[in-house]
């Protein structure tokens, strides 16, 4: 049987709240990066456009895990 503390749990709380937080500006970061290294025709637009969902959506993905993860393994570790 696995045993979830809730100490853990409140740690992965507030580590999605850290996650939500750091999202727009990261997100917006590489956006940033990704344009000025790429100028899209205008018949490539729509095709960019996608990409970037599909990058935002990755980035929000990997910051909720990360985040998420970092804070139940300190609310584990500071609450036992």
């Amino acid at each position: 049987m696995i045993a979830i503390s809730y100490a853990g749990l409140a740690g992965a709380a507030g580590g999605f709240v850290v996650a939500a937080l750091i999202y727009a500006p990261l997100a917006a970061a590489i956006e940033r990066r990704l344009r000025s290294r790429r100028v899209p025709a205008a018949e490539d637009h729509a095709t960019f456009a996608q990409e970037m969902a599909l990058l935002r959506r990755g980035v929000l993905a990997f910051d909720i895990l990360l985040f998420g993860g970092i804070g139940y393994w300190i609310g584990d570790s500071i609450g036992g």
